[in-house]
């Protein structure tokens, strides 16, 4: 029997030690021409709610990296659901609702994973373990083919953490019975990210646009040709661009699927008439990207939830909402190019040392809050060890010598790195004030080490333009995320330095590192972890693939009037359980 709750009630339990349900919302334009829903006493309940983000919703494909990086994960974790999402404190949640995995006992790591037999895509095609092996598939990194500097993955992942970890999946086409077995002698401790939310796409709709019929058949039997036809849809078909998507590749597996996506209008979400779990309690969602003009549409009314990066929109008034600063569970810094000016650590580390992150984390890294301890106390001094774990104060030692920004030391190191008067683009998702504010700052502290910044932000900016030689930095969140990032087990913080995957974008590669990171996913005895983990933070300090600054701090309102409306810095944002809002005027 599949459980009966829906994720804010779900996850509210786990999470009442410090997260508070608040009130949020204002009437959208929308509502007031569709009418009101009714409601108890003298309000009533507003039947649209205007959800401001600063993802920039460029794919329907979370797995992938463009997924990914553009935040899909802070936007479909209720129309794509899977078997777990990403909940407030970012850690896993079960989703009951879409299925079960259980653990099963034995020598080698297995999954038993049992889809819902109600389950079914808003096109009336049931779910079913074809899902799971797609996923696996594409999140493998195994499926390749030939290329200049040897083969290279088909698909084009964000990350294969775990994936690449899996032997095989067992799954009889059409089955909503899936049996996940690991290699021999790998234990893949975080498993609980795997087949989640956002990342498991609809089989069906990509089989009938790759012209595979068996979708199971062909990836177990390693089909090159249909693996190829699968992995281009799976790599572009799922691309969103305003004013020019296919709602029928789009079938939605949560209580929420798209209607249409424009400039003007936003991405509408509906109810998903086909959802076999609890409702969605308001029926209609928009949701307004990076590229609108919040101040107007919070002046139009036309919005009730923000969730933004604090300071990113200049002179925001957010009157009439309950205003929430939080620090992110996403690592706010700098991705250095390995290649161009940066092609040798030392010209990378010369380039930290003007960086200066304290003078950073004192005016960017923690408005209107004030941690002693934990995420948002301080500068950031991992890129893979998160601020609130017990390893953390052990292993932040060798960042010390990059805190303050030296530029008689950087223009030092810079000489004797052989780079003179170099000058580093930094590119970031416009527009965006504090990162424009941050760039001016390490301009300024810089420019006396003979350092020239550039300001390289663009409405237009992406992350992969940091592999193309574009930019030599890249400003963003964990990954190089634009917008919310990070989650509790932190698989994308290691896969962004891990070699040859999707979230690598400066294109690092290390592999004393990658094979740390392995050993770190299947190794809990807390001595093998700080000293592996120890190991890390030197090796990190010193080929500086990135210099992590503070935790992102996020700006999360919810206007008067609205239910179930909690507060998530991790990936997932404030929408991760948008099926439980309700906004009543």
């Amino acid at each position: 029997m599949r459980n009966q709750k829906g994720p804010g009630e779900r996850g509210r339990s786990r999470q009442t030690r410090r997260i508070a349900l608040r009130a949020a919302g204002v009437l959208t334009v929308g509502a007031l021409a569709g009418g009101l829903l009714s409601g108890c006493g003298s309000k009533n309940q507003v039947p649209s709610i205007g959800y401001a983000v600063d993802a920039v919703l460029a794919s329907y494909n979370g797995g992938s990296t463009l997924g990914a990086n553009s935040g899909a994960a802070g936007v479909f974790a209720r129309v794509l659901t899977g078997f777990y999402y990403t909940g407030p404190d970012g850690q896993p949640i079960a989703d009951t609702d879409y299925g079960t995995a259980k653990e099963v006992p034995g020598e080698t790591q297995t999954i038993q994973y049992r889809l819902n037999p109600d389950g079914k895509y808003s096109d009336g095609v049931a779910t079913s373990c074809d899902d799971l092996v797609l996923e696996w598939a594409a999140r493998s990194g195994r499926f390749t083919k030939p290329a200049p500097g040897g083969p290279i993955p088909v698909f084009d992942a964000a990350s294969t953490a775990g994936y690449s970890d899996i032997e095989r999946v067992e799954c009889q086409p059409g089955s909503k019975d899936a049996t996940v077995v690991f290699r021999p002698n790998r234990r893949v401790l975080a498993w609980r990210t795997l087949f989640n939310a956002g990342d498991l796409m609809p089989a069906h709709i990509a089989a009938k646009a790759a012209g595979v019929p068996n979708v199971v058949a062909a990836v177990q039997a390693g089909d090159p040709n249909a693996l190829d036809r699968l992995a281009q849809f799976w790599n572009t078909g799922w691309t969103l661009s305003a004013g020019k998507i296919d709602t029928d590749v789009l079938p939605a597996s949560g209580p929420y699927r798209i209607e249409s996506y424009s400039d003007s209008d936003g991405l509408v979400l509906v109810k998903n008439e086909k959802w076999w779990g609890n409702p969605a309690r308001t029926p209609r969602v928009v949701v307004w990207p990076k590229n609108t003009d919040l101040k107007q549409k919070v002046s139009d009314k036309a919005v009730g939830v923000v969730d933004i990066g604090a300071g990113s929109v200049k002179d925001l008034t957010l009157d009439g909402f309950s205003v929430e600063q939080v620090p992110g569970r996403g690592a706010e810094g700098l991705t250095l190019s390995t290649a161009g000016v940066f092609a040798s650590a030392d010209a990378r580390r010369a380039f930290a040392l003007c960086v200066p992150r304290q003078a950073l984390f004192d005016k960017f890294g923690h408005p209107g809050f004030d941690n002693k301890s934990g995420l948002g106390s301080g500068t950031l001094n991992s890129r893979t060890v998160q601020a609130d774990s017990v390893y953390y104060p052990a292993i932040t030692g060798p960042a010390d010598k990059y805190r303050t920004g030296d530029p008689a030391a950087a223009q030092k190191a810079l000489s004797s790195a052989g780079v003179q008067n170099p000058t580093i683009r930094i590119g970031y998702r416009a527009p965006d004030d504090r990162r424009a504010q941050t760039v001016a700052a390490i301009a300024d502290s810089c420019r006396a080490a003979g350092v020239t910044v550039i300001d390289a932000g663009a409405p237009d900016f992406v992350a992969t333009q940091l592999g193309e030689g574009k930019v030599d930095a890249v400003l963003g969140s964990t990954a190089a995320a634009p917008g919310p990032a990070g989650s509790l087990p932190g698989v994308e913080a290691t896969a962004a330095l891990r070699t040859g995957e999707g979230l690598n974008f400066g294109h690092f590669g290390n592999g004393r590192y990658d094979a740390i990171a392995d050993q770190l996913a299947a190794d809990d005895n807390s001595g093998t972890v700080l000293g592996l983990s120890t190991e890390a933070e030197n090796l990190l300090w010193s080929e500086m693939p990135s210099i992590p600054l503070f935790n992102t701090p996020r700006t999360i309102a919810f206007g008067d009037g609205m239910e179930d409306g909690i507060v998530n810095p991790a990936k997932a944002g404030a929408g991760w359980n948008m099926d439980r809002w309700v906004l009543s005027r």
